[in-house]
């Protein structure tokens, strides 16, 4: 028996990016660890992935190729297994039948973060879809309104050092539930209390991490921009704005002190639901604490005025010059600083790849029931399971079964989205596969080689696509690359070669230091280096240039609420990574059946019980779930986690099927936490459900 332990990195859509340790016994993984050693994993894995090999092991993986033989929507009885070669060919005579039929642009590519590994998700198969012409998927779903808004405000993802948080006075998580999405922060925040810092959470519910700071605010969603701003009219009332710092490293201040003048404490405390003292506490300690850091969690860009929340609480750093110092600022993502870039990658100068028009994914059950034209005939999935993750959950399912359109999907298990395909590709895991892992909560880029045998006939992403293209009879040397060759050319200009990340595996690759204030003395990555306050090229897309606020769209609708009236938002649990593990008993049962949160006084008044069945529902759409009745959220809020599967949901549907297809101010991202609903009793019995007094706990610090 061979037995041998290899390095690696996890591939999931979190901030972490985890470096690994990974036992292997005669071609099988068999244990899993954090890496002791790496300076932001620490030996730690998540309560997520410490369970991963359940996934790689597991005996629903997907081992050949399987055709359509029946209709669609109903399950793998609808499919046989097939050879590569029968596969293949079906997927290249279908994509060039839509191609013949209605152009390039009719074939739409849809991916995201089912890995965050850059070659098996971002390079070979978006390559062959921008040689063919085919339409170009702008990625919106998860950061789009984040990145647009930091891009105007900042010049690109940027902001303080992470490590260096342990220096921050002050930390403020304003919407970020670090204990369930960002769990390695954690123990950089704790030490920072060891040294008399004090954490504030910001966020509507009372997460894990709200339960254990210092002080909860929970203002209503949608209104952070409001709050920011109150917030910087006391710090400038207070005499703390940091003048000499935004006059030398920001353009805009005037204007914003001007507006700052129409945002007294009242008007932010009344916009927010929350109490005046509240705010005037804040902005006090805000006022009086260098350094201070504000940690951007995701949830703020879920509602439609995203765009303008993110450059509010961002601008609230700018104001106190907080960016002087090192722990201090503000950061939402560090993906600006890896140079990594992927244009180069996918349209390579020596490549032809033809304009096409773009299409918005989160706008899918739009675009595949009439909004594109020419429509979309042919469909690629990889790395993505719209079918359950994507807004409009119905009118996306009725899309997915149009029976003119021909659906692809590289997966490996099978999931909600495989039901609809007529094609379905076994792809491999993490063990099995090379990649390159950046990071969006860190500075370290990881190498990961293949160290387990794929399962049955599994193939990389890669390999599918080199072999897509070479049935359409597609030439170019670039669409036969290897997977060396892709890493290789996405470090051209990075501080890190292939070779020593080959020796050392993971290594510091952004240039900023530990320890480091990155923006002390400006340098931000705008033509001119300063922050823009003020940004006249927005007005070009129906946005306020200067910092301010835009509110939530059914949130903050009087008429609608009439109708609807809980608020409902969807954030992340403890044990599902967005619809990855969903289907796997041990995280699924940890989990538990889709719940609907509901304040004490809301269940009352609709005369509900903890554990009653309900029927979630709005014009869009409706699920099902049993209510936990709790005080982590607040009157006319109520909350349900995201990531579960339709096919494995009561009634057949998840929360996505009364959120909206509707876009965010800046970056066209989707608005999941602006949506109403009403809560009803439902006329089926739900399976039991051991209710909580609030959400799942998280633990954080070294294990493994």
């Amino acid at each position: 028996m061979s037995r041998a332990t290899h390095p690696g990195a996890c591939p999931l859509d979190c901030p972490d990016t985890c470096t690994w340790q990974l036992t292997v016994e005669d071609g099988r993984a068999v244990a899993l660890r954090g890496d002791r050693d790496h300076p932001f994993t620490r030996g730690a894995l998540c309560g997520k992935v410490n369970r991963y090999l359940d996934a790689v092991n597991g005996p629903d993986r997907l081992t050949h190729p399987l055709m359509r033989t029946g209709p669609k929507g109903v399950g793998p009885v609808s499919y046989r297994p097939a050879s590569w070669d029968e596969a293949i060919g079906r997927v290249a005579a279908g994509l060039r039948a839509s191609i013949d039929r209605d152009g390039p642009e009719a074939v739409l590519p849809y991916y995201f973060a089912g890995t965050m590994g850059l070659v098996q998700g971002w390079t070979m198969g978006p390559r062959l879809f921008a040689h063919l012409g085919a339409s170009r998927l702008d990625t919106t779903i998860c950061t789009a309104a984040a990145r647009a808004a930091l891009g105007s405000l900042l010049g690109g993802s940027v902001g303080f050092e992470p490590e260096s948080i342990v220096d921050a006075k002050l930390i403020v998580l304003w919407g970020a539930n670090l204990l369930s999405t960002n769990l390695h922060q954690w123990p950089f925040v704790q030490q920072a209390r060891q040294r008399s810092a004090y954490v504030v959470t910001i966020d509507p519910l009372r997460t894990d991490t709200a339960a254990r700071s210092d002080e909860h605010v929970a203002p209503l969603p949608g209104t952070d921009a409001a709050l920011a701003l109150g917030l910087m009219r006391l710090v400038r009332d207070a005499g703390a704005a940091d003048r000499d710092w935004l006059a030398a490293h920001t353009v805009g201040w005037p204007e914003l002190s001007a507006r700052l003048d129409e945002w007294p404490a009242e008007r932010a405390a009344a916009e927010c639901g929350l109490d005046v003292e509240v705010v005037r506490r804040l902005g006090e300690r805000i006022a009086t604490t260098r350094p201070t850091a504000i940690r951007v969690g995701l949830g703020p860009q879920r509602h439609h005025g995203a765009g303008q929340a993110i450059r509010a609480i961002c601008a609230l750093s700018l104001v106190t010059g907080d960016f002087r110092y090192p722990g201090g600022g503000a950061l939402c993502t560090t993906s600006g600083h890896h140079r990594v870039p992927l244009d180069p990658v996918v349209r390579p100068r020596d490549m032809p790849a033809p304009p096409a028009r773009s299409i918005n994914m989160s706008r899918l059950a739009a675009v595949l029931t009439g909004e594109a034209d020419p429509p979309v005939t042919s469909l690629v999935v990889f790395n993505s399971n719209p079918a359950a993750t994507a807004p409009d959950q119905r009118r996306l399912h009725a899309g997915l079964r149009r029976a003119d359109l021909f659906t692809v999907v590289l997966e490996q298990r099978w999931t909600d989205t495989c039901d609809f395909a007529d094609i379905v590709l076994p792809a491999t895991m993490q063990p099995e596969h090379l990649d390159l892992q950046t990071s969006y909560g860190h500075h370290y880029t990881t190498l990961n080689l293949p160290a387990t045998r794929a399962p049955g006939e599994a193939l990389p992403n890669t390999e599918i696509f080199r072999r897509i293209a070479a049935a359409l009879g597609l030439d170019h040397p670039r669409l036969r690359d290897s997977d060396e060759d892709l890493a290789r050319q996405l470090l051209r200009d990075a501080p890190v070669s292939f070779e020593e990340l080959r020796e050392r595996t993971y290594a510091r690759a952004t240039g900023v230091a530990v320890g480091s204030a990155p923006y002390a003395e400006g340098g931000f990555p705008t033509p001119d280096g300063r922050a823009r306050l003020l940004d006249p090229r927005l007005a070009g897309h129906g946005v306020d240039p200067l910092v301010g606020y835009t509110p939530p769209a059914e949130a903050a609708d009087p008429e609608l609420a009439r109708r609807f009236p809980l608020v409902l938002i969807s954030p992340a649990g403890r044990f599902l990574m967005n619809s990855t593990f969903a289907s796997l008993p041990w995280h699924a049962g940890r989990t538990g059946p889709p719940r609907v949160h509901l304040h004490p006084d809301d269940a009352a008044a609709r005369g509900l019980a903890d554990g009653d069945a309900v029927r979630v529902h709005n014009d869009r759409g409706a699920f099902l779930a049993a209510v936990a009745v709790d005080d982590a959220t607040r009157p006319g809020l109520a909350f349900t986690y995201k990531a579960y599967w339709a096919r494995l949901s009561p009634g057949g549907t998840t929360v996505n099927a009364v959120t909206a297809v509707r876009d965010t101010d800046l970056g066209g991202g989707p608005t999941f936490h602006d949506t109403r609903v009403e809560v009803e009793p439902a006329p089926v019995e739900l399976p039991a459900v051991e209710t909580a007094p609030g959400p799942v706990r998280e633990t954080a610090g070294p294990r493994g």
